[in-house]
């Protein structure tokens, strides 16, 4: 068992060992009075009902309750020195350590609880102290050993029960890890993609429009400048999103001209609304190379982001020439642009998001992108939520 915790020190850190809240010695030692208060009134009870014997309530109280508190505040003080060890004892340490060890606290509780109560028992005359811890190890040296071991047996349900958590925390962490490496790897798989078509598209403008071309090139290294200075972040504000979109619509104007007509509109809510980086452009993108590009004037792109309840519905809706033809084209929704970004919503939000691709009439395409509405707690909370 060694091996496996030093395995999850990377993982869990130092300070993440799970401790359960009862083990607090407020709790742990005030539960033990309670337990001596029951057994108290439990005694009065039987006394009162099946005895001619009567002992005062407050005598049998601060008897009990002293009892079961000593035996609070040792086991807490083993607890705490030599919890570890007795979680990690096998069979022969527990013969050998602490077998014996049940024996001297049990020993131990009894000479405390006697030196307490100097007039104890009360039905004798009195007693010197070592005739007393005599008479009372006799009576009570088995339970207080079977009481020892109650509290070894919670112990070391404790640590199966902390191991438990801990691997079950590594695995949740390690899946944490997983989701945000095949994230930024299709991240990365985007930018080469991305470039590629829009120097191509530059290539292309050079021959006809050097103007239109140059400023392409602009509105590229502002866009790249802008994907730099993301970083890795995976999670960022929708109103980045769309300063980044507004750009890149900048230069597809500037390729297309006005055959196309541009529009956003967007929820004044959702502005500060956190969603995957870039994931509209490979949607847009997708929008002009096999709808738009097909068109020589009186092309629609519109990007529309409405709050639908507790998500954020994103909608990209593109005239051109419909899907019947972008099948044809090998261009169906499964092309690189649109399967990153479906695996990436999955890897972020699990089945808590939908895509769906849909021609609405008129050879219009419509995509629809739903996600969870969530917004940052912190600034630098720009991470993947889903296998946390």
């Amino acid at each position: 068992m060694k091996v496996e915790d030093d395995a999850l020190t990377p993982l869990l850190g130092k300070n993440a060992r799970f401790q359960p809240g009862f083990m607090h010695p407020a709790i742990f030692i005030g539960s033990a009075v309670l337990l001596g208060i029951f057994f108290a009134l439990q005694e009065w009870m039987g006394l009162r009902m099946w005895s001619s014997y009567r002992l005062p309530l407050v005598i049998l109280l601060q008897a009990w309750g002293v009892y079961y508190m000593l035996w609070g505040i040792l086991c807490w003080l083993i607890w705490r020195w030599l919890g570890p060890a007795l979680q990690r004892a096998g069979i022969v340490a527990i013969l050998t350590r602490v077998l014996p060890l049940s024996i001297v606290v049990s020993v131990l509780q009894e000479m405390i609880w006697v030196a307490c109560f100097p007039n104890i028992p009360l039905n004798r005359p009195h007693m010197p102290y070592w005739r007393r811890l005599e008479l009372e190890l006799s009576d009570e040296i088995f339970n207080n050993i079977v009481i020892f071991w109650c509290a070894f047996g919670l112990f070391r349900g404790i640590g199966y029960y902390q191991r438990f958590r801990e691997k079950e925390h590594a695995a949740e962490e390690l899946e944490m890890r997983l989701a945000n490496a095949q994230i930024s790897a299709l991240r990365m798989q985007l930018n080469p993609h991305f470039l590629f078509n829009t120097m191509h598209g530059i290539s292309s403008l050079m021959q006809t429009d050097v103007s239109a071309a140059d400023n392409m090139l602009d509105q590229l290294a502002s866009l790249l400048r802008i994907t730099l200075e993301r970083g890795d972040a995976q999670l960022i504000p929708l109103r980045d999103e769309l300063d980044f979109i507004e750009l890149y619509l900048g230069m597809q104007g500037s390729r297309f001209g006005n055959r196309v007509q541009q529009s956003i509109d967007v929820d004044p809510e959702l502005h500060d609304a956190l969603v995957p980086a870039m994931i509209l452009q490979p949607v847009v993108e997708n929008a002009y190379t096999h709808g738009l590009s097909k068109l020589d004037t009186g092309g629609v792109l519109s990007i529309d982001a409405r709050k639908a309840g507790n998500q954020v519905r994103l909608t990209v809706l593109n005239s051109g020439v419909g899907l019947n033809s972008a099948e044809y084209n090998g261009a169906s929704g499964s092309g690189l642009g649109l399967a990153n970004v479906k695996a990436r919503l999955r890897l972020h939000y699990g089945a808590d998001q939908s895509f769906l691709m849909r021609e609405v009439g008129d050879d219009r395409v419509q995509v629809t992108m739903t996600i969870p509405l969530q917004f940052a707690e912190r600034v630098e909370e720009q991470v993947a939520t889903y296998g946390a």
